[in-house]
């Protein structure tokens, strides 16, 4: 929550943090490159409004009906619900604007700037997921190599978002500290209810 908190502070008094958005947008615009456009475009909209919550409903339904276990897919629901309401909350608090309407490449969008929901989105899909797949798996490598990929997963996403001009990299920063938070919750939830690893009662 501080690096959240703290990056706020740098945003709302354009200090800190802040002082390197507009440099990095304008290193981002002027390297941008045909293969680089299709690959930003491709993680923008995997991680948009359109195809995120089809992939989450999915991958909910699916996991529920094969495994029979309702706790974790629940837990992963929450969480992406809970993101989407807190961003736009955050979002219509803080009223930050977006780069310049000229540099975006996918179409003008004049909606607040902070958070970013398609980090946040991301951010929990990959985060979270990685933690009810792999935490109770007797192999802590598996664990520790499926948060690499999701940490992977989560740059590459904020980076798409500053590459294609809709957001400021400290957008990016607060919007992955607050999936932290959230995946911080997730933890003391599933701990708290003192499940063991092993078979799981159908809810």
């Amino acid at each position: 929550m501080s690096s959240f908190v703290l990056t706020l502070g740098d945003v709302l008094n354009s200090s800190g943090l802040a002082t390197i958005d507009g440099p990095l947008t304008d290193w981002f615009v002027d390297h941008r490159t045909d293969t680089a456009t299709v690959v930003m475009a491709g993680f923008a909209f995997v991680f948009g409004p359109a195809a995120l919550p089809v992939i989450i409903l999915v991958a909910v339904v699916a996991w529920a009906l094969v495994t029979r276990r309702l706790w974790r897919p629940i837990l992963l629901a929450g969480t992406m619900i809970t993101g989407v309401v807190l961003t736009e909350v955050i979002a219509h608090v803080v009223g930050r604007s977006r780069p310049p309407a000229e540099i975006m490449m996918l179409g003008a969008d004049a909606t607040s700037s902070f958070p970013s929901g398609h980090v946040v989105g991301a951010s929990n899909f990959l985060l979270v997921g990685a933690y009810l797949l792999f935490s109770r798996s007797s192999r802590r490598t598996a664990l520790i190599a499926a948060f690499g990929t999701a940490a992977l997963g989560i740059t590459v996403e904020a980076a798409s978002r500053v590459y294609l001009g809709y957001h400021w990299f400290t957008d990016t920063v607060a919007s992955a500290s607050l999936s932290i938070v959230l995946l911080a919750v997730v933890i003391l939830l599933d701990v708290s209810r003192g499940e063991r690893s092993g078979p799981e009662h159908t809810e």
